[in-house]
């Protein structure tokens, strides 16, 4: 994994000004250090989708209920990711993901004393918020410290450790319960998240030279552009819109199957019992970790091939839509293999995750981090919006009557109807 020493700038985007100047850093302590914060965020993540039954017992819940409960951790995400691009791009990495671990700390301590939905609620909320910079905050420092072909690497490799709290999250936690409870696990948690801050604090070299300045204001008497404007122009890039409902409806569609709704699915549709359904979770996570680690490795041979990222996301994303179709029409007839069908969807979909390190390197690296958070925000906040729309979805339709089994089969295909036409508008914004 190459790494940008001090007076060497590396390659940078078109029409950019190399940045000079930072310190060398040490690559194995620094991705470890982030990855320790990252595994956690995406344990903490998709706990749900194990804890769910007990939750749905103990509170009486809805599935709107849950899809809100789950989703609650990706609004705090998406509340966040304006500022904090903002930040991290004058403060660094280290000073910004340190400040928000601490709040993911109290949010893991208030969920496990929480006595209401509401308060389960509101903690997932500040969880969301606490853990909201544990991507953007890596991948901000592998703009500025990496080398682009190796930022695609580092990027996969970041998900892959995600994947591996995807895992965590399933059998260990379910192995867990009769020892913990749900409660227990939280505040093991939160004690374990204190151990990241501890690395990251150590790890991860500080911000400590200026940034290239940005451009003159335009509009009124200030000398600088302010924090809205330089998001204006984030927004209106040409790239920037063609991924938006890619990120919102494809990226947020196989990020909210992954973390709740495929392991919905096992129990209400295909008849898994919690355990079974942990089971197959376990091993859909296993291949996830398996597909990023694949990219890690793979996409700076391919694109040096001509496979660029876009040209792999249009390439392969209707392989996971076909597959999606298989599993609405199929339904209960699965039965055992569902997992694996669900594992099938979400590895082929991983292609969508190309696109993030993508955008961060279509903008000059002073702009990286709201380049970056501005995508993230469209990301969670379709999480957000497919994750609690689902559960609406299902609710409505078993209140029209609809069986179990239906009300998901018709809730998954509105999802995979949301990701074709963002995937056809992608297509498009190539072409013109």
């Amino acid at each position: 994994m190459a790494v940008r020493a001090a007076d060497s700038p590396g390659p940078e985007g078109p029409g950019e000004t190399p940045v000079t100047g930072f310190q060398a850093v040490s690559p194995i302590p620094l991705f470890l250090a982030f990855a320790s914060a990252y595994f956690f965020s995406a344990l903490i993540r998709a706990i749900t989708a194990t804890l769910a039954p007990t939750l749905v017992d103990e509170f009486a819940l809805s599935a709107a209920d849950l899809g809100l409960l789950s989703g609650g951790y990706f609004f705090g995400f998406s509340i966040t990711q304006l500022p904090l691009g903002a930040w991290l791009d004058r403060f660094g990495p280290k000073r910004v993901l340190l400040a928000f671990l601490l709040v993911a700390v109290s949010g893991c301590l208030c969920f496990a004393a929480a006595d209401s939905f509401w308060t389960l609620c509101a903690a997932r909320v500040a969880c969301g918020v606490g853990l909201s910079a544990c991507l953007m905050a890596p991948l901000t420092a592998y703009r500025r410290w990496y080398r682009p072909d190796s930022q695609q690497r580092a990027s996969s490799w970041m998900l892959m450790t995600g994947s591996l709290g995807f895992v965590a999250s399933t059998l260990p936690v379910q192995w867990l319960m009769p020892l913990l409870g749900w409660r227990g696990i939280f505040v093991v948690l939160a004690l374990l998240l204190l151990l990241a801050i501890a690395a990251v604090a150590r790890a991860v070299p500080q911000w400590t030279v200026a940034l290239p300045a940005d451009p003159p204001a335009t509009v009124g008497d200030a000398a600088r552009p302010s924090l809205w404007s330089t998001y204006a122009a984030v927004f209106r890039h040409p790239y920037f819109r063609s991924l938006t409902p890619f990120g919102f409806f494809a990226y947020g569609g196989m990020v909210s199957m992954q973390t709740l709704w495929a392991a919905r699915w096992l129990t209400a549709v295909a008849g898994y019992s919690p355990a079974q359904a942990a089971t197959g979770m376990f091993w859909l996570n296993i291949g996830m970790m398996a597909a990023f680690l694949a990219w890690g490795a793979a996409t700076p041979w391919l694109a040096r091939r001509g496979w660029t990222s876009q040209v792999l996301m249009l390439r392969l994303m209707p392989v996971s839509l076909l597959v999606l179709l298989a599993i609405v029409l199929g339904g209960p007839l699965y039965g055992a293999s569902a997992a694996w069908m669900w594992t099938g969807y979400c590895v082929c979909a991983s292609v969508v995750t190309l696109s993030q390190p993508a955008v961060g390197l279509a903008f000059p690296a002073h702009l990286a981090g709201r380049a970056l958070s501005a995508f993230n925000l469209v990301i969670f906040s379709g999480v957000f919006t497919v994750q609690w729309g689902l559960g609406l979805v299902i609710d409505a339709l078993l209140h029209a009557g609809w069986s179990l089994p239906a009300a998901y089969q018709g809730a998954v295909a509105v999802s995979g109807i949301c990701s074709l036409g963002a995937y056809a508008y992608f297509l498009l914004a190539k072409k013109s």
